[in-house]
């Protein structure tokens, strides 16, 4: 079966990662393009393809999970990845959106106050 000539592919953006290359020919091979990531001091030269925030993103959630090493069933696994993505939409500011949270850059307004992760766990409490 033959591709269309201008069909619209989604790009997968990876490292060197050889497992990588191979699960991505078996399965998305028609439906996407994968590209390797590019280093980020590489990006002033203007490259296009950069994954290390996606790396550091896994490398972190990999060290929560490494230190709490405490999870007895999928569910305390699953609520503490919600809880860190809560943290991290909602209550952590970034340099990079002007010292705002991901919410509130998206304005997604919660009316948090200044205890952001405890107004959060009130709105979760009543729900």
């Amino acid at each position: 079966m033959k591709l269309p000539k201008k069909r619209h592919l989604v790009t997968f953006v990876s490292d060197k990662f050889a497992n990588y290359k191979r699960a991505f020919n078996k399965l998305f091979n028609r439906v996407a393009v994968l590209r390797f990531g590019v280093h980020i001091a590489c990006r002033k030269y203007g490259l296009k393809h950069n994954n290390n925030p996606v790396e550091r993103h896994n490398r972190e959630i990999g060290m929560r999970v490494d230190a709490l090493n405490v999870f007895q069933t999928h569910e305390g696994a699953s609520s503490t990845m919600t809880l860190c993505k809560f943290i991290h939409n909602y209550v952590t500011p970034y340099n990079s959106l002007g010292g705002k949270t991901p919410a509130e850059a998206a304005e997604l307004n919660l009316h948090l106050g200044e205890d952001k992760l405890l107004d959060l766990i009130h709105i979760a409490k009543k729900v």
